[in-house]
């Protein structure tokens, strides 16, 4: 009998100085996750306030948006931009796809995860966390090859 598994309550540490930027950092958390089989990942705190209250937990928590209790204003998170990736390309119902093979850098800093949506479209997320490299991309006959910068995180979605 197969289990289901979860990713939940993961949230960026809103005491470390990359906390807006670390969208590369999060992306390859995701792909991680997601290419050992979790059905979703799941934020802990959708938004908090500059010292990441009202989290009751004992780590410096943030939310995926942080309200500033004083001016209302908005920031958002690493997380919140590495979510977006998934969340405007992978459609509901989305199978990952075993992309062991399918996406290749010379940089172990590079992760990626392959998705065929309900749609018949298909998204790869690459995550590089590292200095710049090269990507090659590989789905039966079709091959593409794209410069990806230092920390980016790069979405390509086709039918």
């Amino acid at each position: 009998m197969a289990k289901s598994a979860y990713w939940t309550e993961g949230g960026p540490d809103i005491s470390q100085p990359d906390y807006q930027t670390d969208w590369a950092k999060w992306a390859d958390t995701f792909n991680g996750i997601l290419n050992n089989w979790a059905r979703s990942i799941t934020s802990w705190n959708i938004a908090l306030d500059e010292k990441g209250k009202p989290n009751i937990g004992p780590f410096s928590c943030g939310g995926v948006v942080t309200i500033d209790s004083t001016t209302q204003k908005l920031t958002y998170s690493g997380q919140y931009w590495a979510f977006a990736h998934y969340s405007r390309h992978v459609k509901r119902g989305a199978k990952v796809l075993a992309a062991g093979e399918g996406a290749k850098s010379k940089s172990a800093l590079c992760s990626h995860a392959a998705f065929r949506n309900p749609d018949g479209s298909y998204v790869l997320i690459v995550a590089n966390k590292g200095p710049e490299t090269t990507v090659r991309a590989q789905l039966g006959g079709n091959c593409l090859e794209f410069k990806a910068p230092a920390d980016s995180v790069h979405t390509l979605e086709w039918s």
